[in-house]
């Protein structure tokens, strides 16, 4: 009869306890979730940051000889229209230059790869017929972009014999390229950097005047000379032979002895009229290997070519990295000759399987330091039940994990790590109340556990689902933002729900295993517990002074004033910049960028000398193991340069430095420190050759165009350049704002070769044919191939000036082109020289002409957002056409015909980040408002358990600022994850409170008791919650989120205990004055 009352008695959770804790089930449960986690460790790709789907292309639309104008008009605007009507877009940007549209989609974040390109090839390919058909426009060129085409490998191949050229080690980088494609899980392969064999046929236009030959007839003469075709077979002598009708050119010697002509009955070779030989193409690009000074090699640069690795969707980085490094290993001895060296100059594979065990390790860590808390608060078989609990719960989450899609990277086990100290607390409750019933209750342990596991059932899970509220929420961030964060709101609900039913099936499970062959602890007759007294004692002490009906009022009113100061004080520090404000703090990474832009029409030679000049600057750091310069060609792209689109940066006055440092556990300086020396140091060298120098950190987050962005919109375009060029004057005159640039382009000369159409009409001359022979001579025209089976490109034969001719327009004002009717023409006859320059590249942003002015931050703040408050209010003062410039933060101006101007950059990310996480936040408020009203069934009460939520600023903002912290998004993150834990702290205590009431108790010693007796479980979640939060204190990211726990949990826990039976009381007292 009793045993059915208790039943009749328990909740949900004191059901769940009693039928699993006898059953045969319950450690089956328990061992298949440790399997799964297992499972789930070895078969989790691991990454060192989260992927992020984004979608974009690059549309490339030729335009031969138009004006940047003229392909804004004709081809880009319409373009844009069309690309603006794909569903999933969210920008259109475009650039319109001499000859060439480029437009780039971006897709929003998230968008389905597949679905997105395959709309935007139907997009573009179904709309052909917006150009008209004999414009001269050429098709759109569709390239798609996306996380997978970022390198997670690259290599350097370089020699310091002086013999080996660059195009030596383009022909070994041909040579090994598909060896590495034959890795496993390897996509892209790049080669960056050497020149190609050609076959160069340089003529000489006074040799080919001399004979009366023009280069239509070289044009004609290797066309039909390198002709070949099988010619089926005749049968001789019972057999079948194949016939090959013609003979490839294999040589430079067959190239020469080509006949192009016939003069005085004697035939003219193309020996006769051009220099032919066999060598590299004129470089494009510069590749240089550098050594530094903390490398064991001798200083030194060298000639390279870099070969990048990226690897399939889904594949794992760590094994791919190792495949492939394992690779250059095995074919060193074989495609590698003496003396050719090949450095690992990227190893994503490394970074990510070094954090990824650098966090497993802090993991256990501060999985056995709570198990140690429990160890001394509770006692040793009490650690092992919860430890249990938190390693089964960790499993499993592990798994849900892999379910969900996310691979092990920073930010998911970072997650783990963060919810240590919550996903704990269902354990540490239960266990807790188990232990102190036992000391109350004279009954068998089998009939306790269920009534000790009901007794705190309801809050726990009350309590569980309040942090799934807080927390949640978070995962619907938008952005590029919301993936990179969403591990944490999804690991850490999932993990709270698991823990959850790990608390009420396993954990009374093993309580029972371990303590039923050990005699029942002598009950307390006056206490709650070992302990108690001294904490009744306390909190009587505390709490009596404040309880009195009548004169604890001017006691209450006097605390509240007092937490209203502290909260004010802890905001004051944000205005102060006590404590700064920032999207995400800088990593600790072993690498960065130097991006040097000269002026346009700097030659490539002269960017590769800046390059070098920089350096020699660069080598006097001592934490400097390698660097990389590339002239003319961009570095192998990371995330951020994906995202800025570096690599289309291939114009001969662009140039990169990738700088690779030693190890960070090898040098005591973080990479921030040492790039803002790098810096400084290359400040006079820069100043001294008119570049531009951009010092780019890889970002610990989403990246954007710049740190600092301003979009300034306009109607006239000239005028727009115009205004920049102010704004940008004003970002170089502000204090901490560095690598300031825009996209208003130098000056560059510009000669038309403009035909004289009468004269050449009458002369017989076509245009076509002028601009051919002038593209020919100047360009080089790929006229014909060389056979060679052993070659592993196609060798060109290559028509060209020579190269000195090619400085001296006088020399190709001396070629001849050739008439109708064979008479040759020179080419000064029909041709005038224009002077004039080249057309600045229009921008666009959303089908609407745009000028960007760029920057970064470097200082005190180290934030961009204070950067901009400054020049905003310079901004402010400017004045067009005598109104004031327009400045819009949010979105693009609603009204972009007047002189206007937007932010970009990171005060976007920013601001949607904290916008949604704001919005997440005051969601997970109302949800958390609803489950307490749904649980005390009043609307008031649940005000009072959420009133410690403000009470964490006092701890958060003054531990930013005691420990020199920035308050960033992870430390957002961990102020919202702290209304969850809070809340459940309250709710222990008011439900306490309510039950005491209930059995008789006078609301004032309840209210005490309440304090006394769930003082323990509270601070024990709260100590392990800091615990966790401890060992990823120290992390350059997720240092914020640390901060706010610690301390957030300090101060609103001890203020917990005092505020909320103080409330609790005011608010009920008059309701038992009668008592």
């Amino acid at each position: 009869m009793t045993d059915s009352n208790t039943e009749k008695r328990l909740g949900i959770s004191g059901r769940l306890a009693k039928a699993f804790l006898t059953s045969e089930i319950t450690p089956l449960l328990a061992l298949v979730g440790l399997l799964l986690g297992l499972f789930a460790v070895l078969i989790t790709p691991r990454e060192e940051e989260p992927q992020i789907n984004v979608t974009f292309a690059n549309v490339f639309i030729a335009f031969p000889g138009a004006t940047a104008k003229e392909v804004e008009s004709l081809v880009t605007a319409p373009a844009e229209q069309v690309a603006s009507e794909i569903e999933g877009v969210k920008h259109v940007y475009s650039a319109s230059s001499p000859g060439m549209s480029m437009l780039t989609i971006r897709f929003k974040v998230g968008e389905p790869r597949t679905d997105a390109i395959v709309r935007l090839y139907n997009a573009f390919f179904s709309n052909q017929d917006y150009l008209p058909a004999n414009l001269g426009v050429g098709q759109p060129l569709i390239k798609p972009m996306g996380i997978d085409d970022v390198p997670i490998v690259s290599g350097t191949l370089w020699s310091k014999d002086p013999d080996m050229t660059s195009a030596d080690l383009l022909t070994i980088a041909h040579s090994i390229e598909s060896e590495l494609q034959r890795v496993p899980g390897t996509r892209d392969i790049e080669i960056i950097g050497g020149n190609a064999r050609i076959a160069r046929v340089q003529f000489d236009t006074a040799r080919l005047a001399a004979y009366q030959l023009s280069l239509n007839d070289i044009r004609m003469s290797l066309a039909a000379a390198n002709s070949s075709a099988d010619a089926g077979s005749l049968v001789n002598g019972n057999a079948e032979i194949q016939i090959q009708a013609g003979n490839f050119l294999t040589s430079t010697e067959d190239i020469g002895e080509l006949v192009i002509g016939i003069k005085d009955n004697a035939p003219v070779f193309l020996s006769d009229v051009a220099e032919i030989s066999f060598t590299s193409e004129t470089p494009s690009a510069y590749v240089t290997y550098g050594v530094g000074a903390a490398n064991k090699e001798a200083p030194g640069r060298y000639a390279a070519v870099t070969l990048s690795v990226a690897k399939k969707p889904g594949e794992n980085a760590v094994d791919v990295a190792n495949a492939v490094i394992e690779r250059f290993e095995q074919i060193r001895g074989v495609y590698f000759p003496d003396g050719v060296e090949a450095t690992i100059t990227r190893n994503y594979g490394a970074t990510a399987e070094e954090k990824a065990q650098t966090l497993i390790k802090k993991l256990i860590f501060a999985t056995i330091s709570v198990i140690i808390l429990v160890l001394f608060a509770l006692g040793r078989r009490e650690s092992i039940v919860v430890g249990m609990a938190v390693v089964a719960t960790l499993a499993i989450t592990l798994f849900a994990s892999w379910a969900w899609g996310f691979t092990l990277n920073r930010v998911s086990l970072f997650a783990l790590i963060f919810s240590i100290g919550i996903l704990v607390d269902d354990a540490i409750v239960v266990v807790e109340n188990i232990h102190r019933r036992m000391t109350l209750d004279n009954m068998p342990l089998k009939e306790s556990i269920p009534l000790a596991v009901d007794e705190v059932g309801g809050p726990t899970i009350l309590a569980t689902f309040t942090v799934i509220a807080a927390l949640l929420p978070m995962a619907f961030v938008t952005g590029l933002m919301g993936p990179y964060m969403r591990p944490i709101p999804i690991n850490a609900s999932t993990g709270m729900l698991i823990s959850l039913a790990i608390a009420f099936v396993v954990t009374p499970w093993l309580y029972l295993k371990l303590f039923k062959n050990h005699d029942h602890p002598s009950h307390a007759s006056d206490n709650e517990g070992q302990g108690g007294g001294k904490l009744d004692r306390f909190f009587h002490r505390l709490l009596t002074p404040f309880l009195n009906a009548r004169a604890g009022r001017r006691n209450r009113v006097l605390l509240l004033v007092i937490m209203l100061g502290l909260i004010g004080f802890s905001v004051s520090l944000v205005y102060s910049q006590a404590v700064i404000m920032k999207m995400l703090p800088f990593d600790n990474k072993s690498e960065f960028q130097v991006v040097v832009d000269m002026p346009e029409g700097t030659p490539l030679e002269q960017t590769h000398r800046v390059l070098q000049a920089l350096a020699d600057d660069l080598e006097s750091i001592p934490e400097l193991l390698d660097y990389q310069l590339y002239a003319g060609t961009a570095a192998p792209i990371n995330f951020n340069g994906l995202v800025r689109q570096y690599y289309l940066r291939a114009e001969p006055h662009m140039g990169d430095i990738q700088v690779n440092l030693v190890h960070k556990k090898k040098r005591d300086r973080k990479s921030h420190d040492i790039a803002l020396e790098a810096r400084e140091l290359m400040a006079a060298t820069a100043k001294q050759y008119n570049a531009n120098v951009k010092v780019v950190e890889m970002p610990p987050g989403p990246p954007v165009m710049a740190p600092l962005v301003a979009e300034v919109y306009g109607l006239d375009y000239e005028r727009q350049l115009d205004v920049s060029a102010r704004i940008q004057a004003i970002f170089a005159q502000t204090n901490d704002v560095v690598d300031v640039d825009s996209t208003i382009e130098a000056p560059q000369e510009k000669w038309i070769l403009a035909v004289d159409r009468a004269r050449a009409a009458k002369l017989g001359v076509s245009q076509q044919a002028i601009v051919a022979d002038i593209n020919a001579a100047l360009n080089g025209e790929d006229i014909s191939y060389l056979h060679d089976e052993h070659a592993r490109q196609a060798i060109p034969v290559r028509l060209t000036l020579p190269a000195a001719d090619k400085a001296d327009l006088l020399a190709l004002q001396n070629l001849r082109i050739q008439s109708q009717s064979g008479a040759l023409v020179a080419l000064s006859e029909v041709t005038n020289v224009i002077k004039t320059q080249r057309n600045q590249t229009i921008y666009h942003k959303d089908l609407l002409p745009v000028v960007y002015v760029t920057g970064d931050a470097a200082g005190k703040t180290d934030s961009p957002l204070y950067g901009l408050a400054a020049i905003a209010s310079e901004i402010s003062d400017v004045e067009i056409d005598g109104a004031g410039i327009t400045t819009a933060y949010i979105e693009q101006p609603k009204n972009p015909y007047s002189w206007s101007m937007k932010w970009d950059g990171e005060w976007q990310v920013t601001y949607e980040t904290f916008r949604d996480m704001g919005i997440a936040y005051s969601v997970g408020l109302i949800m958390i408002y609803l489950l307490v009203v749904a649980q005390f069934r009043s609307y008031s009460i649940p005000l009072i358990i959420m009133a410690p939520i403000p009470l964490t600023i006092i701890g958060i903002l003054p531990g930013h600022a005691l420990l020199q912290q920035q308050f960033t998004a992870p430390s957002m993150i961990g102020m919202i994850a702290l209304a969850g834990i809070i809340v459940r702290n309250s709710i222990l205590l008011v439900d306490f409170i309510q039950q005491q009431v209930a059995e008789g108790e006078r609301l004032q010693e309840a209210t005490i008791n309440a304090a006394a007796v769930r003082s323990v479980p509270i601070a024990l979640t709260a100590i392990a919650a800091m615990m966790g939060g401890f060992f990823i204190l120290d992390d350059p990211i997720f240092g914020g989120l640390a901060v706010s726990l610690i301390f957030g949990l300090l101060i609103s826990t001890i203020l917990t205990l005092l505020v909320i039976p103080i409330v609790y009381y005011a608010y009920q007292y008059r309701q038992f004055e009668g008592e």
